[in-house]
């Protein structure tokens, strides 16, 4: 199995790398469109803004190869929020892959960024959430959140309930951190190797 890992130029990868290796899963870092294609499963991992994650994406050509992209990819974090078709982060036009627009967090009296742990109610049976014990908690870290919409496969509440995982064709995204995520963390991410 070929599995890599995108460097987008704004994530901390190190951390996602490490997740994959304790599993046993040897992943590339890559930003190269020849790698991408070569490889069997793609994690598009993401930190920070919206913006700046697009306009890195630009600056190294890699927003047609993933939009083409025909195999399995997970989006993680703001790498999820990329995949949908708009963020408020900016107010700009995102990948358009799943559908959804990213808006920021209405969580009223709660502290943004909604960081920590909370619970994640997924829909029962998808592949991705396998052999995990229903409500799972995972670790979060974000102010900006994807609407529910069809495509959602999971929610969270902070204030509000939003799409804690998404689903569309060969697209898959977690708004939470599966590598910070303890043994449902490690769970998820060892399904989207082998079940996707």
């Amino acid at each position: 199995m070929n599995t890599l890992i995108i460097d987008t130029g704004c994530a901390n990868l190190a951390s996602l790398h490490h997740a994959l290796k304790r599993l046993g899963i040897h992943a590339d870092i890559s930003a190269e469109p020849a790698a991408i294609h070569a490889a069997d499963k793609l994690l598009l991992p993401g930190v920070g803004t919206a913006s700046a994650a697009m306009a890195s994406l630009t600056a190294r050509g890699l927003i047609p190869v993933i939009q083409h992209a025909t195999q399995p990819l997970l989006g993680i974090c703001l790498g999820m929020q990329l995949l949908t078709a708009h963020s408020a982060e900016g107010d700009l036009a995102t990948l358009g892959l799943i559908p959804g627009q990213t808006t920021r967090l209405s969580a009223h009296d709660l502290p943004l960024p909604h960081m920590g742990w909370n619970r994640v109610h997924a829909t029962p049976g998808h592949p991705l959430f396998a052999d995990i014990l229903p409500d799972s908690h995972y670790y979060f870290v974000h102010s900006y959140a994807v609407l529910e919409s069809p495509a959602t496969i999971a929610t969270c509440d902070y204030g509000v309930s939003f799409a804690a995982a998404l689903a569309r064709d060969n697209y898959y995204g977690v708004q939470f951190h599966p590598e910070r995520s303890g043994s449902a963390g490690a769970r998820l991410l060892h399904n989207f190797i082998h079940n996707t």
